[in-house]
């Protein structure tokens, strides 16, 4: 293991459902603590009380769960740095913001949001940067007790260093920031609550984080966590600053940063369609990084083992929906018989009651399981495949229906059944000699034969295996739907 001291955080706010960019950034993280012996704290950033919700909360457990991206501290597991939601940790972050203030690390700001504006606007207007200007930055004793004369509230900002700030990105390089570009920001609203700028770091710093990596949408907030970072170390709250790693946009339609809008951007869209944990994972591994140049399907055991961060690609990456199903239905057929057919069971078990009021079948579903791994790209494929062998007659697709019954098909159907009612019942080969056969009196070739028979049969054009599925059916059930079928030509 290369470094057993590595502390990385996945920090999620409960809002809404978990989306694969999140998942993409817990998954990095992970495979990095995974990869160097190290830790992976999972921690709460619920401090939007308007916005976080406990559904939310539980959703985010659940998922990781699923995903088996697991968390060496954190909810339920505990720690030695407890509690792991934020909204736990309030003390912590009030008495934080006393010792930056009392050090001279922040300052109280009474500007109005009207005063903030205008002077934004001249800034603007002079060609100046229109960041805040410090105004409260060296207020004398008289002009504050003025301003709390007033009534007016105060927000807490931290005060930058009038210096250049540089820093070794893991996945970018050395970034520097000017003082001009980086002004004062606000840590403490005037209500008391703490911001998202004071209590991310101050987190990372109490719970010994050696590595943050996160979204490069943070990446403007880094050079204000650094100058917070040596204000707590001089104050002896943080040992040391962390190594920041920004990760790739992942980009979705139209060349846009993927949003939690978009439909493909919902984890629980995958779960529904049947993604498997291990090929979501193999799939969102590849946004911004890649295993080897010859190859993409991999097991999470070999992620770990080749995962590292210094890999991982700075520009944008694309989120191809083709590909990470042509990954997923890779990782279905990898999966050995009795782990897919019990993988398949959440799409077979829900329309039960319908499919077969008298008992499942279990044999028939046994039967074809092999054959339907080999064709499925997502789990929930598998009730339109198999339901044909469970159901008193088949869903009939109209547009399969109008393609296979063209004039001629009801003759080849006859044909068919009577080669089919003579032929052997125990062998696929026979079957399809059978259809062969039959085509053939009629100057057909065996795809245009088949597809009468599969449409009766089945109710679709598409499928699995022909032959193989009328073995499993059986020869009193098959015959049936021929009749059936001919019988609605006969109209």
């Amino acid at each position: 293991m290369a470094n057993a001291n590595v502390r990385v955080r996945f920090c999620p706010s409960p809002t809404g459902n978990p989306h694969v960019g999140l998942v993409r950034t817990a998954l990095f993280n992970w495979a990095f603590a995974r990869h160097n012996g190290g830790t992976m704290v999972f921690r709460i950033e619920d401090t939007d009380a308007a916005r976080d919700s406990e559904e939310s909360y539980r959703q985010l457990l659940d998922s990781l769960r699923w995903l088996g991206l697991d968390w060496d501290e954190g909810p339920e597991a505990g720690g030695p740095h407890a509690p792991y939601r934020q909204s736990e940790r309030m003390d912590i972050y009030r008495e934080i913001a006393e010792k930056l203030l009392a050090g001279g690390y922040a300052y109280h700001c009474y500007c109005s949001a009207q005063e903030l504006e205008a002077r934004r606007d001249a800034a603007r207007a002079a060609g100046r940067p229109s960041g805040y200007d410090g105004h409260c930055r060296e207020l004398t004793d008289e002009q504050v007790a003025a301003y709390r004369a007033e009534g007016r509230p105060a927000i807490v900002r931290f005060r930058m260093p009038d210096e250049t700030i540089t820093f070794t990105d893991l996945v970018r390089g050395e970034l520097t920031f000017t003082p001009e570009n980086v002004p004062d920001y606000g840590i403490v609203r005037a209500n008391g609550a703490p911001l998202y700028t004071l209590v991310n770091p101050v987190d990372d710093a109490l719970m010994e984080i050696t590595h943050v990596l996160r979204g490069e949408d943070l990446l403007s907030s880094t050079p204000r966590q650094v100058a917070l970072y040596k204000a707590l170390i001089e104050l002896g709250i943080a040992k040391e600053i962390p190594a920041f790693g920004h990760l790739p946009y992942v980009m979705g339609e139209g060349n846009k940063k993927l949003s939690k809008r978009d439909p493909e951007a919902s984890l629980n869209l995958y779960r529904e369609r049947g993604f498997l944990p291990e090929g979501l994972l193999n799939y969102l591994s590849l946004l911004g990084w890649s295993f080897s140049a010859d190859q993409d399907v991999f097991s999470v055991a070999e992620l770990i083992e080749k995962f590292d961060i210094a890999d991982v690609n700075a520009n944008p990456a694309r989120f191809d929906l083709k590909k990470a199903e042509a990954i997923n239905a890779d990782h279905i057929r990898r999966l050995d018989v009795e782990t897919f057919t019990q993988a398949c069971a959440p799409w077979l078990r829900a329309p039960f009651a319908n499919w077969a009021p008298e008992g499942f079948d279990t044999a028939a579903w046994e039967a074809i399981a092999p054959h339907a791994q080999t064709r499925l790209t997502v789990l929930s494929d598998i009730t339109a495949n198999v339901d044909f062998l469970f159901l008193e007659a088949p869903v009939e697709d109209e547009a399969s229906w109008a393609k296979a019954m063209k004039p001629g098909a009801d003759a080849l159907l006859i044909t068919a059944r009577e080669k089919l009612e003579a032929a052997n019942w125990h062998s696929a080969d026979s079957l399809k000699e059978a259809v062969l056969a039959a085509g053939e009196a009629h100057g057909l070739k065996l795809g245009k034969a088949q597809a009468p028979v599969r449409v009766a049969v089945t109710g679709r054009t598409v499928g699995l295996p022909l032959f193989e599925s009328l073995e499993i059916l059986g020869r009193e059930k098959t015959l049936a739907r021929i009749d059936a079928a001919l019988a609605k030509l006969a109209g």
